[in-house]
């Protein structure tokens, strides 16, 4: 008959043998929340993470230019840019651009802002901004009419809604009889976007020619911005731009964003290490529990060797038991942690609304709701991981019973 079943079956048992000393199943018990808790929280903390990423891929570079070429020289044909553009490389989209940087004034009310000036036909199919428009849309950005497309944290800060009006002050001079003043505009709200991200605090968006009629540059644009399939490729489509167009100042994404996505990947790295530690710890707490199991059960290895199961029968009934221990620490961890991560976003936002409190606010952080995305990848990891600590940390107690005397143990019984 073969010893492994014997030594399963046994180990088994022994999970929920009553023991002599309760203190003993205390600490198997809290060695096994341990590894169901450190297991669930990283699953969660990795998915949070995940989520991050997730949303600086969409709600941020989905709205913001992935490389930007800047011009020397008045840009006028700037068609014959894009078209060779999009036939040396791989991309998206090309659009032509006019950037004011100013202040916008409405109701007492004055905010720093960033007003990209557009050609909606082209920016529709570039960025993800008319995918959420609250009101409007890009496209009722018509040259000529002086009408804007703000933010929801902007309109609500300056106290808009779509048909209010709102002042444009632009910190170019222009001469006049009364000396020398800030260029002045009123626009018309056209419209409201929210992306749940910093951009609604300060990103505007008004039609290319009326952004050009106030930077007085007649039919120029003042640049191109590119849009890849791929974000990372950025930097080397950037690269290579600089090399064959030396007229044009490019840069791309990671100028501006590259520190937050660096950070949030750095964050999770040494985050998921410090709760693997964690895990760690609880697994090898298991050494203790079984180390105590085996004094408790000293008696029951000495009949067992004199009814002559061997040295490896006795090692694997306590290799089995701590090995499954950690499975069910392990597979309860699992489950609760992937629930978790499956419904973390609305939890908080749960407890959010009944306490009235705001964790994340996108005039703070870059968003304003908690992110998650589950990996099986992440799962497997974590999973695989953990049951290798609880196996190797039962080897010790194991090889300690293992060695135990039949004789003495029976003297001392």
């Amino acid at each position: 008959m073969s010893y492994k079943p014997i030594s399963l079956f046994i180990g088994m048992r022994y999970l929920s043998a009553k023991r002599r000393s309760s203190f003993i199943s205390f600490i198997s018990l809290v060695t096994i929340l341990g590894l169901a808790i450190g297991t669930s929280v990283l699953i969660l903390v990795l998915s949070v993470m995940n989520g991050f990423s997730r949303e600086i891929n969409t709600r941020i570079l989905g709205a913001v230019p992935h490389v930007t070429m800047y011009s020397h020289f008045s840009l006028v044909e700037w068609e014959e840019y894009t078209d060779e553009i999009k036939q040396q490389y791989d991309v998206m989209a090309a659009v032509p651009f006019v950037r004011l940087e100013g202040m916008l004034s409405a109701n007492g009310r004055a905010e720093a802002s960033l007003i990209n000036g557009i050609e909606p036909i082209y920016e529709k199919d570039a960025t993800i901004v008319n995918d959420f428009m609250e009101s409007g849309s890009l496209e009722d950005l018509k040259p000529g009419q002086f009408t804007i497309v703000l933010g929801n944290i902007l309109a609500a800060s300056l106290g808009v809604k779509v048909g209010d009006e709102l002042v444009m002050v632009l910190p170019q001079i222009t001469t006049s009889p009364l000396g020398a003043l800030p260029r002045i505009r009123s626009f018309t709200v056209a419209g409201i976007y929210g992306l749940g991200s910093e951009i609604d605090a300060n990103v505007a968006f008004v039609h290319i020619n009326d952004a050009a009629a106030m930077k007085k540059i007649g039919d120029s644009v003042e640049g191109i911005r590119l849009y890849l399939p791929d974000v990372f490729d950025a930097p080397l489509v950037r690269q290579l731009l600089a090399e064959e167009y030396d007229d044009f100042y490019v840069s791309d994404w990671t100028a501006t964003y590259g520190n937050l996505f660096a950070s949030i990947r750095l964050e999770k790295r040494l985050v998921g290490l410090l709760l693997f530690l964690i895990i760690a710890v609880a697994s090898f707490n298991m050494v203790s529990a079984l180390v105590m199991l085996v004094n408790d059960k000293k008696g029951d290895i000495a009949i067992l060797r004199t009814m002559g199961a061997n040295r490896g029968v006795i090692i694997g009934i306590f290799m089995a038991n701590g090995t499954i221990a950690g499975l069910i620490g392990t597979g309860s961890g699992v489950v609760t942690g992937v629930i978790l991560s499956t419904y973390i976003s609305e939890i908080v936002a749960y407890i959010e609304s009944v306490f009235a409190v705001d964790f994340l606010s996108a005039e703070t952080y870059f968003i304003d709701f908690l992110p998650s995305q589950l990996l099986l990848s992440d799962v497997v990891i974590v999973g695989t991981a953990t049951l290798a600590l609880s196996a190797i940390a039962s080897i010790y107690p194991a090889l300690r019973a293992g060695d135990i005397s039949p004789m003495e143990s029976l003297k001392n019984e």
